[in-house]
């Protein structure tokens, strides 16, 4: 038999190659690590001084719906605009039980015909009264609709107005879970729009 010698050494020789290239690849795999870590570091920095620089601000929408002098003098207006309509609909809708009332009290002792018209006219006025109801609520929620447009127009330019003056990279007032009351612009805004209303602009 031949001996096997030559086949042991080469695996041998083998092994020794793969372990004197293991330093060489970890060192590479290190300094690649080294390269990405410093990299995202960098990134972060970046991205932290950026948001350092920017100056955000946030606004309450609804408080200042609720609050501005604008919104009050809207529902004045509105409620001066429908007042007349509203109430000749209630005069009306007095009325209609009174006739409901006396065929409740009368109708056992009217004549046939003098019922069914009772009953009739009760029944048309009706039909009538739910008509211009109707109509008053479409019509009061166009009016609410435009002067709530308006309204928030004004706010609007408060908003701008401010954040040009006052140099700010970003105003939000939509969606907010939570914001710092530090850069809460709310009241500030409040006070530019009650400052509007009170010189008539």
């Amino acid at each position: 038999m031949k001996p096997r010698h030559s086949s042991l050494t080469s695996v041998a020789d083998s092994d020794v190659l793969d372990c004197e290239s293991r330093p060489k690849y970890r060192s590479r795999t290190l300094n690649i690590l080294k390269k990405t870590i410093c990299t995202v570091m960098l990134a972060s920095l970046t991205t932290f001084a950026f948001a350092q620089e920017l100056r955000i601000g946030v606004v309450n929408p609804n408080r200042l719906l609720e609050e501005a002098p604008q919104s009050k003098v809207a529902l004045q207006r509105l409620e001066q605009e429908f007042s007349a309509r509203n109430d000749k609909l209630l005069k009306e809708q007095k009325s209609i039980k009174g006739l409901e009332d006396k065929l409740r009290r009368d109708g056992a002792i009217m004549a046939e015909s003098e019922r069914r018209k009772l009953e009739r006219d009760i029944v048309s006025r009706k039909r009538e009264l739910r008509r211009g109801s109707d109509e008053l609520r479409e019509d009061r929620t166009f009016r609410s609709n435009e002067e709530r447009g308006k309204l928030l127009r004004f706010v609007n330019e408060a908003i701008t107005k401010i954040g040009k003056e006052e140099k700010f990279d970003l105003i939000l007032y939509e969606g907010i879970a939570y914001a710092n009351p530090k850069i809460d612009l709310t009241k500030k805004i409040l006070k530019r729009l009650q400052a509007e209303a009170k010189a008539g602009k």
